[in-house]
C-alpha cells in the first residue's frame, strides 16, 4: 500500500518552516540581508552624518533601538548607567549569542564623501573608525538572525548590545563590569577596515588619563614673579614622560595632546591640562607604565610649584583570542567572500588610491579574505574586555579602499559611500552565518568555553582597568 505523506510534509512546513537543512538557511539569511540593503544602507548613512562622539550618540541609539524593536526584539535602554547603551534581545533561553554594536564618531576630523580632501565646516566629528557601519551592520545581522530563529523554532536567545564611546570612552568596560553579559555563550562583532580578516587577534591594553594642573595667574610681563605656570607644569611633565621612553619595554605607546594651555600669551595661566594614553599588550605592565607617568606629573607639579590631580578616563584590557570561534567566522567569510567595486566605485577608489603611501596594498585585495593567522593589533578596543569575560571572536571588513588607515579622512570618504555599505553587507551576512553555526552546534561552544577558560591566567579575576569610577559621560564635552 503506498503510504502519502506529502500533506504531512506541508502541513509540518506551515507550521514550523521548511527543515533547516532543506532551505540552506545561511542563504535565506543572506537574501533576507540584500532585500534589505537600501534600508541599511540609509541608516549608515544617517549615522555617517549625525556624527555623534562617545556618549552623546543620542540620535544615533535611537535610530538602531527603532529598527530592532520594529523587528520584533525587546529593549532596554541605559546599560550600566549609560544613556546611550542598551540591550536588545529574542528568544529565550540557551544558548545566548551576543552581537556588538558601535555607533561613535571621532571629533576633530571631517571630510566630505569624495576621493580628495575636503572636510566639512558643518560637523565636528566624523565615522574615520566606521562605527556607522559597525551599528548598522551588527543589527542587520541580530535582525537575520531572529528571522531564521522565528521561522524554524530555533531554542536560544540572540542578542545585541548596542556600546557607546569605544573611541576612549570604554562604554563596553562598564557594561562588562555590570554583569549585563554574564549568562553569554559567546560574543561577536566586526570592524571597518581595509581588509578582510577573520583571524584571533590580540590588542594593546591602554589606561587613559586627563592630568590637571593648577597655578596662579599674573600678567606675564609686568609681575611674572607672581605667576605660577599651570602650563609649566603640563610641559614639564610632557618633558619627562618623553625622557621616560627610553626607559619602557619595547612594546609601549605613550601619546598625549594638551588639551588646555592657556588663554593668552602675556596671562600665566593658572589652568592646563593633558590628556595621555598608555598602551601595553599586558594589562599588568600598562597598570605599572601608568603609576610612572602619575610619578612624572607629581613631579612636575613639585617642581613648577603647581598642584595637580589627574582622573582616569578610559582602560581596556588587550583582546582575548579565541581560535575556535575564529575559525567559524573565518569559514563564513569565506562563503560570503569579499567586497567587489562596481565602475563608479573603482574610479573612486582609485582617486582614493594616489592619496596612500606608494606601498599600499593593490585595489581589487579587498575581494579577497586573508588567510588565517593569529595577528596583533597596534591599537587598542574595549571589546578587549568583553573578551575577558565571554569567548569573544571578531572580524575585519574591507569598507575602505586597501590600504586606508583608521582615523584618517579617507575613511571618512570611503565610509560614506556605496564601497563602506557594501563592506557592511559582508560583515552582517558573516555575524548571522557564524550565530547561525553556534545556535546548532552546541559542542563548539563548549570547546570555545574551554579554550576560553584555558587562556585566563591562573586565579584570573576580572577588575577593570578604570576601577569603579562611574563612566565620563561628559569626557567629550
Amino acid at each position: 500500500m503506498r503510504v502519502r505523506t506529502a500533506p504531512r510534509i506541508a502541513l509540518l512546513t506551515l507550521l514550523f518552516g521548511a527543515p533547516v537543512a532543506a532551505q540552506d538557511a545561511k542563504q535565506q539569511m543572506a537574501t533576507f540581508i540584500d532585500g534589505n540593503h537600501a534600508k541599511l544602507e540609509a541608516a549608515a548613512m544617517q549615522i555617517w552624518r549625525l556624527a555623534e562622539v562617545g556618549y552623546q550618540e543620542v540620535e544615533s541609539a535611537a535610530l538602531l533601538q527603532g529598527m530592532l524593536r520594529d523587528a520584533g526584539f525587546a529593549v532596554t535602554t541605559g546599560t550600566a548607567g549609560i544613556p546611550t547603551a542598551f540591550v536588545a534581545s529574542y528568544g529565550s533561553g540557551k544558548p545566548v549569542i551576543g552581537i556588538l554594536a558601535e555607533y561613535d564618531a571621532l571629533p576633530g576630523i571631517t571630510n566630505d564623501a569624495v576621493p580628495v580632501r575636503k572636510p566639512r565646516d558643518d560637523m565636528g566629528a566624523g565615522h574615520a573608525c566606521g562605527h556607522h557601519l559597525f551599528g548598522v551592520g551588527s543589527v542587520a545581522a541580530a535582525i537575520a538572525v531572529k528571522e531564521w530563529m522565528a521561522r524554524n523554532r530555533i531554542a536560544g536567545t540572540i542578542r545585541l548590545y548596542g556600546t557607546p564611546a569605544e573611541e576612549g570612552g570604554s562604554g563596553k568596560v562598564y557594561i562588562a563590569r555590570s554583569g549585563a553579559l554574564d549568562d553569554v555563550d559567546a560574543v561577536l562583532h566586526w570592524h571597518a577596515s581595509s581588509e578582510n580578516d577573520a583571524s584571533p587577534r590580540t590588542s594593546l591594553a591602554n589606561v587613559s588619563a586627563k592630568f590637571r594642573f593648577h597655578g596662579v595667574s599674573a600678567h606675564a610681563a609686568g609681575a611674572p614673579e607672581r605667576g605660577r605656570s599651570a602650563l609649566d607644569g603640563v610641559e614639564a611633565m610632557n618633558d619627562m614622560v618623553n625622557l621616560m621612553r627610553e626607559h619602557v619595554p619595547e612594546e609601549t605607546r605613550i601619546h598625549y595632546v594638551i588639551t588646555r594651555g592657556g588663554e593668552a600669551p602675556n596671562v600665566v595661566p593658572d589652568f592646563a591640562e593633558v590628556y595621555y594614553y598608555v598602551r601595553h599588550p599586558d594589562g599588568a605592565a600598562v597598570k605599572q607604565i601608568f603609576q610612572r607617568v602619575v610619578k612624572a606629573a607629581e613631579g612636575a607639579a613639585i617642581g613648577t610649584e603647581t598642584t595637580m590631580e589627574h582622573e582616569i578616563i578610559g582602560g581596556v584590557y588587550s583582546l582575548l583570542p579565541n581560535d575556535v570561534l575564529a575559525r567559524v567566522m573565518d569559514a563564513n567569510l569565506r562563503r560570503v567572500g569579499g567586497v567587489k567595486y562596481d565602475v563608479v566605485e573603482q574610479a573612486f577608489a582609485e582617486e582614493i588610491r594616489k592619496t596612500l603611501p606608494a606601498d599600499a596594498p593593490p585595489l581589487g585585495s579587498q575581494a579577497e579574505i586573508m588567510s588565517f593567522e593569529p595577528r596583533q593589533n597596534g591599537g587598542s578596543t574595549d571589546v578587549g574586555d568583553i573578551s575577558w569575560r565571554v569567548p569573544t571572536a571578531g572580524a575585519r571588513i574591507a569598507t575602505w579602499v586597501p590600504g586606508t588607515a583608521s582615523h584618517s579622512w579617507q575613511a571618512i570618504a570611503a565610509g560614506g559611500t556605496s564601497i563602506g555599505t557594501k563592506g557592511m553587507i559582508v560583515a552582517a551576512k558573516t555575524l548571522a552565518m557564524t550565530a547561525h553555526d553556534l545556535f546548532l552546534q552546541p559542542a563548539t561552544l563548549v570547546q570555545a568555553r574551554a579554550e576560553f577558560q584555558q587562556r585566563l591566567p591562573r586565579d584570573f579575576v576580572y577588575a577593570a582597568l578604570v576601577g569603579d569610577r562611574d563612566p565620563p559621560l561628559d569626557y567629550r564635552k
